[in-house]
């Protein structure tokens, strides 16, 4: 059987604002733009074009009133930075019961969705040895 993920579609109160927020976050580029439904690519010819599922934004009447049941995971190289970038495009950091010895921070976006930005990789795991997933229910 041949399938794969075409995208991961955010519930939004404001799709404009929330896509505005994730395109400044990751770079990427808007494919559809409108007042209900947003979808956002990665740039045109990069290695992510095509292979990364997109994200949509659709409007919706209600709110986020909850911890997200699915999340992303950013990998940056410059954690710190990162984290500093975000907090000034508009994410928050939230608490979903971290200890503070995790090597990620949780962030929310302008909606509340929670993310992690994840510790930056080491040379022998950027080497392809060892690399495993770090994220929150790691402990």
């Amino acid at each position: 059987m041949a399938i794969r993920m075409q995208c991961i579609c955010v519930d939004s109160s404001d799709p404009q604002r929330i896509a505005t927020f994730w395109a400044e976050a990751l770079g990427w580029r808007r494919t559809l733009d409108s007042v209900d439904e947003v979808v956002l690519e990665p740039p045109a010819g990069s290695p992510e074009d095509g292979v990364v599922p997109d994200l949509v934004f659709l409007r919706v009447p209600e709110t986020k009133t909850v911890k997200n049941r699915l999340h992303v995971d950013l990998r940056p190289d410059d954690q710190e930075a990162e984290i500093a970038r975000l907090l000034e495009l508009g994410a928050t950091h939230a608490d979903v019961g971290q200890t503070g010895n995790e090597s990620f921070t949780v962030l929310a976006d302008p909606e509340g969705n929670e993310f992690c930005v994840l510790r930056v990789l080491t040379a022998a795991e950027l080497a392809g040895q060892g690399l495993r997933y770090d994220g929150p229910g790691q402990g």
